[in-house]
């Protein structure tokens, strides 16, 4: 019964469909630790249109390094900002272990009754001695608590994978088991073959391009949960559009340019001390896209530090925003 049971919790959160596209929003700061909530609300405004489910906060949105008091900031600021414009939320507990979860849930569970919300995402602990029967049964106590849940690939993270085994043994057993995200860039699990029951699979790698994974095109996911959504959801839309019609020309040649520009991103900011690399490259991306040729006059992204991306990344990363047609706006305000 579990898939039937899984239908219909997939059906009453998303009555026109699960979304193909996802995105795991970035957290904009005016200051150290404080959201500015005009800009989250105006990103999710621009993105709404193409986007229509967000995690929040992911490893994008700095939730790795939120404690509980920042998160509950953060999702009074998001969560109203995404019924308003008809985006469905998933709370990101990013926690290291079973117990930590736990108690993170007890901390938004009021937040779970938000219209806005459809369930919560969760990690397995850390640990890379972890079996997994270990790794199940952490999950299995999440998966109790009957939230619709979505599990989380991150072994960048957790420095461990859920084999595809353990993933179709929760499925079989959890029907509020609704979502699987794989950050893996390994695909194991998707390309495993394995009844899943109907969970809902979305690629989160940034690696391998993009147009060759949905099923349109043949592949094994059914979307995409991606951090380069928060500027990119109008060309990634764009591919899905193109591979559900057929155009897989067109969609290879656009997906071949966003994996171009999307790397050049990651180049720039990798080896940056401060913040995790999905952040920095997509607020670095955002602010070229934001105020394009005038991007050089205007004060660098910050970060939940407090501290801002350097202002020689932007130098860099204006000099590679050429592929993708249009990318920079003439702004000079």
């Amino acid at each position: 019964m579990s898939a039937a049971e899984r239908l219909v919790l997939q059906r009453s959160a998303f009555p026109s469909g699960v979304p193909q596209l996802w995105c795991p929003i970035l957290t904009h700061f005016k200051a150290a630790r404080v959201p500015d909530s005009d800009r989250i609300a105006e990103h999710l405004a621009k993105l709404s249109p193409f986007v229509k489910g967000i995690l929040v906060p992911g490893s994008t949105g700095e939730g790795w390094e939120m404690d509980d008091g920042d998160v509950r900031r953060l999702l009074d600021i998001v969560l109203p900002a995404a019924d308003a414009v008809g985006v469905r939320v998933l709370l990101g507990i990013l926690k290291t272990d079973v117990k930590q979860v736990l108690t993170a849930l007890d901390v938004v569970k009021d937040f779970c009754q938000h219209p806005a919300v459809v369930g919560v995402t969760v990690c397995p602990s850390r640990g890379a001695e972890l079996s997994q029967v270990e790794i199940a049964d952490g999950l299995r106590a999440v998966l109790s608590r009957k939230l619709a849940t979505a599990l989380y690939q991150l072994p960048q993270v957790t420095q461990n994978e859920m084999s595809p085994e353990t993933v179709a043994m929760l499925a079989a057993e959890f029907p509020n088991f609704i979502l699987f995200k794989d950050t893996s860039g390994l695909d194991k699990v998707a390309q495993s073959g394995l009844d899943f029951g109907g969970v809902n699979l979305v690629r989160g790698s940034e690696q391998g391009g993009y147009a060759k994974w949905t099923r349109a095109a043949g592949g094994p996911y059914d979307g995409f949960l991606l951090s380069t959504a928060n500027v990119l959801a109008p060309e990634l839309s764009r591919v899905l559009q193109m591979l559900d019609s057929g155009d897989k020309f067109g969609a290879d040649t656009l997906s071949n340019e966003l994996e171009q520009l999307v790397q050049s991103m990651f180049t720039i900011v990798g080896g940056f001390e401060v913040g995790n690399a999905f952040a920095n490259a997509n607020k670095l991306l955002y602010h070229l896209r934001t105020f394009g040729s005038g991007a050089l006059r205007h004060p660098t992204p910050i970060l939940y530090s407090g501290a801002s991306l350097p202002l020689d990344f932007v130098e860099k990363g204006l000099k590679v925003v050429s592929p993708v047609a249009g990318f920079v706006r003439n702004r000079t305000d």
